[in-house]
């Protein structure tokens, strides 16, 4: 880029009796712009938690911004890094099948300026598999044979590169290989705690293999370290999910209105919601948004249980998992409309 982004930080303290309340903002040194803030409140006792609390949430905002800033200056001359940044940028944007084309468009062209770029091979294969996983890709399984041999160079060229087993992660699971992906995220945490969305691929990991009841304390802390992140729709659909699937009808409902609303056009919100309303009596909004997520996803998709059934994604779901997707998932879908065939 052609100038450096200098963003700094202030905040204040104040303390009442047992309590503390910590306020942090980011500024924009070159405009004085008011960028970031937010507001830690915690009981003395707690100190260290809340030191820890306020430089994960530092730490990944700042990332965010920089990246905003960076990729938005002007430059003559721009360079794969150029490209790189206004790629990640792109992914910043809500979730939509332009957001994922425009940046998988200029992670290509950074890759096609410096072939050998970890990082253009990583944001590449990241992009790619992500877009698999959100339900936007009409080239499944070319994608992802895409995604794993980028993956699979930037590996052999940096073995410890923390961002590398991230994407490797995602990778394998949108191969639906959910076990082999679980050592591949812990390893990234391992080495980056605030890598939120390691924590989320994670917990859907952890989800597909049984593990239940340690996804949504994954997804808490996702949304503890970045409250405001712009993948935060996700993560309120997965907690929402969880709810569905362990018959907690009403506390789906609510996360999963969340979810749509961060992200309208992610079409797995819209089902997860069919089957909610439709477990919860509520058969008109059930069939609205059954239509609506078929409306998002390619032509004859959600078009059955069978066709849903026949996926290999649930085919490789653990035994616990496929059976609470048979007593609430699958029964509020055909509640909502969705046909046995």
């Amino acid at each position: 880029m052609s100038s450096a982004c200098a963003i700094y930080s202030k905040g204040s303290v104040r303390r009442s009796g047992s309590q503390v309340r910590v306020s942090a903002q980011l500024i924009d040194a070159a405009t004085d712009a008011h960028l970031w803030a937010e507001r830690f409140d915690c009981d003395t006792t707690d100190l260290f938690a809340l030191q820890n609390e306020i430089i994960s949430r530092l730490a990944h905002t700042l990332n965010l911004e920089l990246i905003a800033a960076e990729a938005a200056r002007p430059t003559e001359h721009p360079d794969a890094l150029d490209y790189i940044l206004r790629g990640r940028a792109a992914l910043l944007k809500p979730a939509s099948r332009d957001s994922y084309a425009e940046a998988i468009r200029l992670f290509e062209h950074a890759l096609s300026l410096d072939p050998q770029s970890a990082e253009a091979q990583i944001s590449l294969a990241g992009s790619v598999a992500s877009r698999v996983l959100i339900g936007f890709s009409d080239t499944g399984p070319a994608d992802l044979a895409r995604a794993d041999e980028l993956i699979g160079r930037a590996l052999a060229a940096s073995p410890r590169y923390v961002l590398a087993h991230h994407v490797k992660g995602q990778v394998l699971r949108a191969q639906n290989r959910w076990e082999e992906a679980i050592p591949e995220y812990q390893m990234a945490l391992a080495s980056n705690p605030n890598l939120v969305y390691a924590l989320h691929g994670l917990s859907v990991c952890k989800l597909h293999a049984g593990s239940i009841d340690e996804v949504i304390p994954l997804e808490e802390q996702a949304l503890r370290r970045s409250p405001r992140d712009p993948q935060i729709g996700t993560w309120c659909g997965t907690v929402g999910f969880v709810h569905l699937l362990q018959s907690r009808t009403d506390e789906a409902i609510v996360w999963l209105e969340k979810a749509r609303s961060a992200a309208p056009v992610r079409p797995f919100d819209h089902l997860h919601l069919a089957a909610a309303y439709g477990l919860s009596g509520d058969l008109d909004r059930a069939a609205a948004e059954l239509s609506a997520a078929r409306r998002l996803r390619r032509e004859g998709s959600f078009s059955s249980i069978a066709e849903m059934k026949a996926s290999g994604w649930l085919r490789s779901l653990s035994s616990r998992t496929r059976a609470l997707f048979e007593a609430t998932y699958f029964t509020g879908l055909r509640k909502a409309g969705m046909p046995e065939e």
